[in-house]
Protein backbone atom coordinates (compact mmCIF):
# COMPACT_ATOMS: atom_id res chain seq x y z
CA UNK A 1 0.00 0.00 0.00
CA UNK A 2 1.21 3.46 -0.82
CA UNK A 3 0.96 5.88 2.04
CA UNK A 4 1.14 9.64 2.26
CA UNK A 5 0.19 11.87 5.13
CA UNK A 6 0.35 15.08 3.16
CA UNK A 7 -2.67 17.01 1.99
CA UNK A 8 -3.21 17.48 -1.73
CA UNK A 9 -2.97 21.15 -2.59
CA UNK A 10 -4.16 22.92 -5.73
CA UNK A 11 -0.88 22.38 -7.59
CA UNK A 12 -0.81 18.66 -6.80
CA UNK A 13 -4.49 18.34 -7.75
CA UNK A 14 -3.86 19.97 -11.12
CA UNK A 15 -0.95 17.57 -11.69
CA UNK A 16 -3.18 14.56 -10.94
CA UNK A 17 -5.97 15.85 -13.16
CA UNK A 18 -3.48 16.26 -16.03
CA UNK A 19 -2.21 12.69 -15.69
CA UNK A 20 -5.07 10.54 -14.37
CA UNK A 21 -7.42 9.51 -17.16
CA UNK A 22 -10.71 11.25 -16.55
CA UNK A 23 -13.46 9.42 -14.77
CA UNK A 24 -15.88 8.50 -17.53
CA UNK A 25 -18.84 7.66 -15.29
CA UNK A 26 -19.89 5.79 -12.21
CA UNK A 27 -19.50 2.21 -13.37
CA UNK A 28 -21.41 0.65 -10.49
CA UNK A 29 -22.49 0.75 -6.89
CA UNK A 30 -21.76 -2.52 -5.12
CA UNK A 31 -24.09 -3.97 -2.53
CA UNK A 32 -23.12 -6.89 -0.29
CA UNK A 33 -25.77 -9.58 0.10
CA UNK A 34 -25.74 -12.22 2.86
CA UNK A 35 -25.29 -15.82 1.72
CA UNK A 36 -28.51 -17.32 0.42
CA UNK A 37 -30.19 -13.97 -0.34
CA UNK A 38 -28.80 -13.19 -3.81
CA UNK A 39 -31.78 -14.40 -5.87
CA UNK A 40 -34.28 -12.55 -3.69
CA UNK A 41 -32.26 -9.35 -4.15
CA UNK A 42 -31.99 -9.88 -7.93
CA UNK A 43 -35.75 -10.34 -8.11
CA UNK A 44 -36.35 -7.18 -6.06
CA UNK A 45 -34.22 -5.10 -8.45
CA UNK A 46 -35.92 -6.70 -11.47
CA UNK A 47 -39.28 -5.70 -9.96
CA UNK A 48 -38.05 -2.09 -10.04
CA UNK A 49 -37.24 -2.40 -13.75
CA UNK A 50 -33.52 -3.18 -13.58
CA UNK A 51 -32.15 -5.59 -16.20
CA UNK A 52 -29.69 -8.36 -15.35
CA UNK A 53 -26.72 -8.12 -17.70
CA UNK A 54 -23.99 -10.27 -16.17
CA UNK A 55 -23.55 -13.08 -13.66
CA UNK A 56 -20.23 -14.61 -12.60
CA UNK A 57 -18.45 -16.34 -9.74
CA UNK A 58 -15.39 -14.19 -9.08
CA UNK A 59 -12.71 -16.28 -7.44
CA UNK A 60 -9.15 -15.30 -6.46
CA UNK A 61 -9.06 -12.96 -3.48
CA UNK A 62 -12.66 -11.80 -4.00
CA UNK A 63 -14.58 -15.09 -3.56
CA UNK A 64 -18.01 -13.71 -4.50
CA UNK A 65 -20.95 -14.46 -6.73
CA UNK A 66 -21.67 -11.30 -8.69
CA UNK A 67 -24.77 -10.16 -10.50
CA UNK A 68 -24.73 -6.89 -12.42
CA UNK A 69 -28.00 -5.11 -13.12
CA UNK A 70 -28.33 -2.18 -15.52
CA UNK A 71 -30.14 0.93 -14.39
CA UNK A 72 -32.37 2.02 -17.28
CA UNK A 73 -30.60 2.55 -20.62
CA UNK A 74 -27.50 4.25 -19.16
CA UNK A 75 -24.03 2.91 -18.37
CA UNK A 76 -24.59 2.70 -14.61
CA UNK A 77 -24.90 -0.63 -12.84
CA UNK A 78 -25.78 -2.09 -9.47
CA UNK A 79 -23.46 -4.94 -8.50
CA UNK A 80 -24.82 -7.46 -6.02
CA UNK A 81 -22.08 -9.42 -4.23
CA UNK A 82 -22.81 -12.64 -2.35
CA UNK A 83 -19.82 -14.22 -0.58
CA UNK A 84 -18.93 -17.74 -1.72
CA UNK A 85 -17.41 -18.58 1.66
CA UNK A 86 -16.68 -17.08 5.09
CA UNK A 87 -13.16 -16.00 4.02
CA UNK A 88 -14.47 -13.63 1.35
CA UNK A 89 -13.83 -9.94 2.09
CA UNK A 90 -17.55 -9.40 1.45
CA UNK A 91 -18.42 -12.01 4.11
CA UNK A 92 -16.17 -10.19 6.56
CA UNK A 93 -17.85 -6.87 5.73
CA UNK A 94 -21.28 -8.41 6.29
CA UNK A 95 -20.09 -9.84 9.61
CA UNK A 96 -18.86 -6.38 10.71
CA UNK A 97 -22.29 -5.04 9.73
CA UNK A 98 -24.06 -7.36 12.16
CA UNK A 99 -24.89 -9.95 9.51
CA UNK A 100 -26.66 -7.45 7.25
CA UNK A 101 -25.72 -6.66 3.69
CA UNK A 102 -25.40 -3.11 2.48
CA UNK A 103 -23.24 -0.63 0.59
CA UNK A 104 -19.89 -2.22 -0.30
CA UNK A 105 -18.15 0.26 -2.65
CA UNK A 106 -18.52 2.66 -5.55
CA UNK A 107 -16.67 2.01 -8.80
CA UNK A 108 -15.53 4.74 -11.17
CA UNK A 109 -14.82 3.87 -14.81
CA UNK A 110 -11.58 5.24 -16.29
CA UNK A 111 -9.99 5.05 -19.72
CA UNK A 112 -6.80 3.39 -18.45
CA UNK A 113 -6.56 1.56 -15.13
CA UNK A 114 -2.75 1.40 -15.35
CA UNK A 115 -2.41 5.14 -15.94
CA UNK A 116 -4.87 5.88 -13.14
CA UNK A 117 -3.00 3.47 -10.82
CA UNK A 118 0.37 5.06 -11.61
CA UNK A 119 -0.88 8.63 -11.17
CA UNK A 120 -2.78 7.90 -7.96
CA UNK A 121 0.16 5.97 -6.47
CA UNK A 122 2.52 8.82 -7.32
CA UNK A 123 0.07 11.29 -5.75
CA UNK A 124 0.08 9.37 -2.45
CA UNK A 125 -3.26 7.58 -2.57
CA UNK A 126 -3.32 4.32 -0.58
CA UNK A 127 -3.92 1.65 -3.15
CA UNK A 128 -5.00 -1.74 -1.81
CA UNK A 129 -3.92 -3.80 -4.83
CA UNK A 130 -0.23 -4.06 -5.77
CA UNK A 131 -1.14 -3.48 -9.42
CA UNK A 132 -4.26 -3.34 -11.58
CA UNK A 133 -5.72 -6.83 -11.86
CA UNK A 134 -8.32 -8.80 -13.77
CA UNK A 135 -11.86 -8.05 -12.66
CA UNK A 136 -15.16 -9.57 -13.71
CA UNK A 137 -16.63 -9.24 -17.22
CA UNK A 138 -13.15 -8.74 -18.71
CA UNK A 139 -12.39 -5.53 -16.82
CA UNK A 140 -9.15 -4.35 -15.24
CA UNK A 141 -9.57 -3.05 -11.68
CA UNK A 142 -7.89 -1.87 -8.51
CA UNK A 143 -9.18 -0.70 -5.14
CA UNK A 144 -8.45 2.55 -3.32
CA UNK A 145 -8.47 2.61 0.49
CA UNK A 146 -11.27 4.66 2.11
CA UNK A 147 -8.72 6.63 4.13
CA UNK A 148 -6.41 7.34 1.21
CA UNK A 149 -5.87 10.97 2.00
CA UNK A 150 -5.57 12.30 5.53
CA UNK A 151 -6.77 15.68 4.26
CA UNK A 152 -9.97 14.25 2.76
CA UNK A 153 -10.81 10.61 3.55
CA UNK A 154 -13.42 9.15 1.22
CA UNK A 155 -15.15 7.19 4.00
CA UNK A 156 -15.94 4.32 1.61
CA UNK A 157 -14.07 1.85 -0.57
CA UNK A 158 -13.44 2.91 -4.17
CA UNK A 159 -12.89 0.62 -7.14
CA UNK A 160 -11.32 1.93 -10.33
CA UNK A 161 -12.53 0.05 -13.44
CA UNK A 162 -11.30 -0.05 -17.02
CA UNK A 163 -13.72 -1.72 -19.43
CA UNK A 164 -12.52 -4.91 -21.11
Amino acid sequence: MSNSNSAIGGEELAKIQDHVPGVVCIDHFAVSVPMGQLEAQVNAYRAMGFTEMHREDVLGTDQVREVLLRIGDGPNLIQLLEPLNTESPVAKQIEKNGGRGGFAHVAFRVKSAQQAFDAMTAAGFRIIDKAPRKGSRGTTVFFVHPKSLDSAPFCFLIEIVEEG
